[in-house]
């Protein structure tokens, strides 16, 4: 717990002045409040007492020391509701920059046990509630407590028996608070599940929705969503019925303060223990102690908000990247391109099926190797290996010689290019998307690459040329022309070793004939492992790998495969 509150105290840091000057006008703020019943207990305790004159001239000075109070007051509480609000969006901003950053570093591992959804809540309402603690939270904690210390000191120099009437309920009011506190933590908590499942829902929906609609599932998809929106009504009204209890018990007891006051100093007045002008006095500060018990009030449910959502923060903060680099990991450059699989073996997670059996393997620098076989037999698995999407369970990959772990994970994922089947475009131009293989190139450099790749003249086409928008995952261009613009991506990048993963499978036999050519232009002198769905796409293979589950079954070109008449050969004839 001491760390964590150690954490959320260093977001102030960069902040400081900021956030002294916040504090000061707060103090300062919540000191004028203070003041002005003091200057109305003078008026109608002295001035008025004063001849004619000299209590007009009086109460004039004293009307324009007010003014200029209130003018104070309302500078101090602009400052905080501009600035102290600009602090809580830079606090939240860097937060945010933290998390995302740390998405960044997090292995494919967990990405597959994620939802898009539940990420993206956790990286904006998350953020919003605890910027908005971390603003509010200070200064209405100081502005409170000033105000009730200061007005319990002021009323008890007024009258004793007054203030102790006035301030009995006050235990009565943490134990109220305290009860319905942790109830209220456990509803909010269980709001930000909800509140994820939901975005989680919706990311999903909106992604697949050419789905949604060839299916005419438009129905099912409302079900679907009408029960998640249902459980998170029910979560909303389970906090809202604590809400509910908290506000009007706690603004119930605030207002018998003041009735508990009136009476007892009416019952005073009665006796000649109090004057009318301090049971006004009293009756004012009554109002300065009542509203900051509000504020807390608020404050106590801002705070349950704020720390779900910041211990939610620092759960996923503290998820570690299954892949890191190790210490003194060594840049890999000037790369040769050879790779050796040393008895290796590979399961995704502890207790589930092993998917890789000691597997043996030698891959000459510029080789063309495929890798074919059933679906599940490991193809994808054995080259994700490579980059360290994933890390072997036994044995070891290496490049050159040395194992993969060896190497930082940027200098040896920039060695390595990949075309997948399923490409993915990010929202943008033609031009933008070229360019993610190397950030930086020139528009001459992307343009040499999309010749390289055979889509020049189809972006040329385009309304726009090279500075066209293609749409959200490029819904605007064909299976072929995606393709084709992920080879230019490769292209530019450049890399020593290449891995196509069943990058034709889902194209028409035309498109595939075009990307097929790209490919293998894009091969010409790299390592270059090809996972094939079609057979005749690597008959050109210097080796062809065939997996089964118990591993590498048979190896070889494609004509001595077919001579051996074994599984490569009845895919093959199965193919045809």
């Amino acid at each position: 717990m001491g760390n964590k509150w150690k954490k959320l105290a260093s977001y102030y840091k960069p902040y400081m002045p900021l956030f002294l000057a916040d504090m000061f006008f707060a103090i300062l703020g919540a000191g004028v409040t203070l003041a002005i019943p003091l200057i109305v207990r003078y008026i109608t305790d002295e001035v008025i007492t004063l001849e004619a004159q000299a209590a007009l001239d009086k109460i004039t000075v004293l009307v324009i020391v007010m003014l200029a109070l209130v003018a104070v007051e309302c500078f101090c509480n602009y400052f905080i509701a501009n600035y102290g609000h600009v602090m809580g969006a830079k606090i939240e901003y860097d937060m945010r920059a933290e998390i995302f950053g740390h998405y960044q570093k997090l292995s494919f591992s967990f990405f597959n046990n994620q939802k898009v959804g539940q990420l993206m809540s956790r990286i904006t309402s998350d953020l919003f509630d605890i910027s908005e603690l971390l603003h509010h939270g200070p200064e209405d904690l100081v502005i409170s407590l000033i105000k009730i210390i200061g007005s319990f000191i002021i009323l008890i120099n007024i009258d004793v028996k007054l203030t102790v009437a006035a301030f009995a309920f006050v235990p009565v009011m943490l134990l109220y608070a305290a009860y319905f506190n942790t109830r209220m933590k456990r509803a909010f908590k269980r709001n930000r599940i909800k509140i994820a499942d939901i975005n989680s829902q919706i990311e999903d929906n909106l992604s697949g929705v050419r789905v949604v609609k060839s299916f005419a599932n438009e129905d099912v998809e409302l079900e679907k969503f009408e029960q998640g929106n249902q459980g998170f009504l029910a979560a909303k009204k389970n906090s809202y019925l604590y809400m509910a209890g908290y506000h009007s018990g706690l603004g119930a007891l605030t207002t018998l303060i003041t009735i508990v006051a009136l009476a007892a100093g009416a019952v005073l007045i009665t006796y000649g223990q109090v004057s009318v002008t301090d049971l006004i006095t009293f009756l004012l500060y009554i109002n300065t102690f009542t509203e900051p018990v509000k504020k807390l009030i608020n404050f106590t449910e801002q705070f349950q908000n704020g720390y779900t959502g910041y211990e939610r923060f620092m759960e996923m903060m503290a998820i570690e990247p299954d892949i890191q680099d190790r210490p003194n990991a060594l840049e890999l450059d000037s790369v040769k391109g050879d790779i050796s699989f040393e008895d290796v073996s590979f399961h995704y997670e502890e207790n589930t099926e092993t998917v890789l059996h000691h597997i043996n393997l030698d891959v000459k620098a510029g080789s063309y190797m495929a890798l074919v076989g059933s679906s599940g037999a490991g193809k994808s698995t054995l080259c994700s290996l490579i980059p360290r999407f994933y890390d072997v369970t036994q044995g070891a990959v290496r490049i050159d010689g040395v194992d993969v772990r060896d190497f930082t994970l940027k200098s040896l994922r920039s060695q390595i290019g990949i075309v997948q089947q399923d490409v993915y475009l990010f929202v943008g131009t033609v031009m933008d998307n070229i360019r993610y293989g190397k950030p930086g190139a020139s528009e001459e450099e992307v343009i040499e690459a999309a010749k390289n790749a055979n889509a020049h003249d189809f972006i040329m086409a385009l309304p726009d040329g090279y500075h066209t928008d293609i749409g959200q995952r490029g819904v605007k261009l064909s299976g072929g022309q995606k393709q084709r613009l992920s080879i230019a991506r490769v292209f530019l990048k450049n890399p020593p070793i290449l891995i196509f993963d069943e990058a034709t499978s889902a194209l028409d036999n035309e498109s595939e004939k075009v990307v097929q050519e790209s490919l293998e232009k894009l091969a010409r002198n790299r390592t270059t492992f090809v996972i094939a769905h079609r057979l005749s796409t690597i008959r050109n293979a210097q080796k062809i790998l065939v997996l089964t589950d118990t591993g590498i079954e048979e190896e070889g070109t494609h004509q001595e495969l077919l001579e051996k008449n074994g599984i490569y050969a009845k895919l093959y004839s199965n193919g045809k």
